[in-house]
């Protein structure tokens, strides 16, 4: 296989690896139709298409593209607004009732953590083990990670971070050091700006009710669990209705001491 023989061949100095990942940084920022500036606002299934191909071309000489989709399989692309915790995602489908065919791919963003950063929380921000000053590079660290990975389903047919060929190879084409990322979550984001956290009690008003409950799960909104003696029981013995109420709307408060 021509992808093995690449990655066993390449080896790039940080210097040629920054002048690339700048090139793409560069193009990117001047072709695409929704990243129109660093820390840009919107972001399109496209916009990770086209990194994809500037990365097969500049560092692995277009042989990723060719065995992703060797005999026609897909290669797909998303942007995911329910990825609360993790960056990226890369997925194999194999087929299930077609025994010889080849699995397909796909590689996911969260668009969540990305617009969640170098908004109203300010702190260092490392993805892979490099500082990103902005949102673009953020990105791109995410997307060499679950290239990363691609190239191992391709190759070998199973893929971990947490293992040392994947750390090796990421070091080799990319100069990570590291597998994982610092971006700004929902639930530091709640801490920070509104000193809300999973299991604080809250108080809340939606047309013109005010609610008492419980946090007890953040995302991009909050789960409030709210006491209802006519909604399902959960297992501390208590019934409580479900509410998804944004961060903005919640104010913390203690009950009262007689």
């Amino acid at each position: 296989m021509e992808l093995l023989t690449h990655i066993r061949r390449t080896q790039r100095p940080l210097s040629e690896i920054r002048s690339r990942t700048k090139e793409i940084y560069d193009e990117l920022l001047t072709r695409s139709r929704w990243i129109n500036e660093p820390n840009f606002k919107s972001i399109h299934s496209r916009d990770l298409e086209y990194l994809f191909e500037r990365y097969d071309k500049l560092f692995f000489n277009g042989h990723l593209g060719l065995g992703a989709r060797a005999n026609g399989t897909p290669l797909t692309f998303r942007v995911s607004k329910r990825m609360t915790r993790v960056g990226g995602t890369t997925t194999r489908f194999r087929p299930r009732f077609s025994p010889g065919a080849r699995s397909s791919y796909e590689i996911a963003v969260s668009s969540t953590l990305l617009f969640a950063t170098f908004h109203d929380v300010t702190r260092p921000i490392s993805v892979t083990g490099i500082e990103c000053r902005d949102r673009i590079e953020a990105l791109q660290r995410i997307f060499e990670h679950e290239l990363i990975h691609l190239t191992e389903m391709v190759v070998f047919d199973d893929s971990s971070c947490s293992q040392s060929r994947f750390q090796s190879l990421a070091f080799q084409f990319f100069a990570h050091t590291e597998a994982t990322h610092q971006l700004i979550t929902p639930g530091e984001r709640a801490v920070a700006k509104f000193g809300i956290r999973p299991g604080d009690r809250v108080r809340f008003v939606i047309e013109g009710i005010e609610y008492f409950g419980v946090v007890n799960r953040i995302t991009k909104r909050a789960t409030v669990l709210v006491e209802d003696r006519n909604a399902p029981l959960y297992s501390d013995g208590r019934r409580y209705a479900k509410f998804y109420v944004p961060l903005g709307l919640l104010v913390p408060y203690e009950d009262k001491v007689a």
